[in-house]
């Protein structure tokens, strides 16, 4: 299997060039987007963030069942230039880790990753927090553990990556420092990110082609092992009721 797409036309736009190479980012991106307008309109129709308000992290009422603020804080913003530094952040990563781990798998990842910085922020955050930051560093750490692995097959480029990512990951963990930032939050996304590449990563393998070429194939396809994606969303919900039940 090659691991590179088809190439997309070339009038296409901007939009229509991530839709094409990934569809899931896309997707993502635009269910976030109609989040944040039915915070608006909840907001003028109602005078309040009625969203926010329902959907945030909150542990009071997740322990008094509401389950669902363990995945709703993800798609849920601050305003507007929370939602917007969030999606360019998604728009620059999405593309890149979805044309090596596939659509299912990158939804894999941004939702595992979302969900445990929520869960490892309600263990260390008390405050009520909101935002795809966690799910974003999780595709960070996700593509930087894809990348150290497979830096033989990438080749001298793949050391430059590397440089790249951990530049980038310093200087968000410094900004996370920031005062009102659940630095929890990017932290538990960051480590699951990570895990989940190790976890149920691609493993590419180079291999000739008939015509004389190579090209890439995935030795660990998402069909064969998205069974621990699935433990380990399991494992995530047993974490997330030790921490609202269990732990003091």
């Amino acid at each position: 299997m090659n691991s590179s797409p088809a190439p997309a036309p070339a009038s296409e736009s901007t939009l229509g060039r991530l839709r094409w190479r990934a569809p899931a980012t896309l997707g993502l991106m635009a269910l976030t987007g109609v989040v944040f307008a039915a915070q608006l309109a909840a907001t003028l129709i109602a005078g309040t963030d009625v969203v926010l308000i329902l959907g945030m992290k909150d542990r009071a009422a997740l322990e008094a069942g509401q389950m669902w603020r363990l995945i709703s804080p993800i798609f849920i913003h601050g305003g507007f230039l929370h939602l917007m530094v969030n999606m360019y952040s998604f728009y620059a990563l999405g593309p890149a880790v979805e044309h090596f781990f596939g659509s299912q798998r990158l939804v894999a990842v941004y939702l595992l990753s979302g969900v445990t910085g929520i869960v490892l922020s309600l263990a260390m955050n008390p405050r009520p927090s909101v935002g795809a930051s966690g799910a974003i560093f999780g595709l960070l750490g996700a593509l930087g553990v894809f990348i150290a692995i497979h830096r033989r097959q990438f080749g001298p480029g793949a050391q430059a990556q590397l440089r790249q990512i951990g530049v980038v990951l310093a200087l968000n963990l410094v900004i996370s420092l920031t005062p009102g930032i659940d630095a929890w939050g990017h932290l538990g996304g960051l480590v699951a990110g990570a895990g989940s590449a190790l976890l149920f990563g691609p493993r590419l393998e180079i291999v000739p082609t008939i015509d004389g070429k190579t090209t890439f194939v995935d030795r660990r396809r998402w069909v064969t092992i998205r069974s621990r994606a699935l433990g380990a969303a399991i494992g995530l919900l047993a974490l997330a009721a030790f921490v609202l039940w269990v732990a003091p």
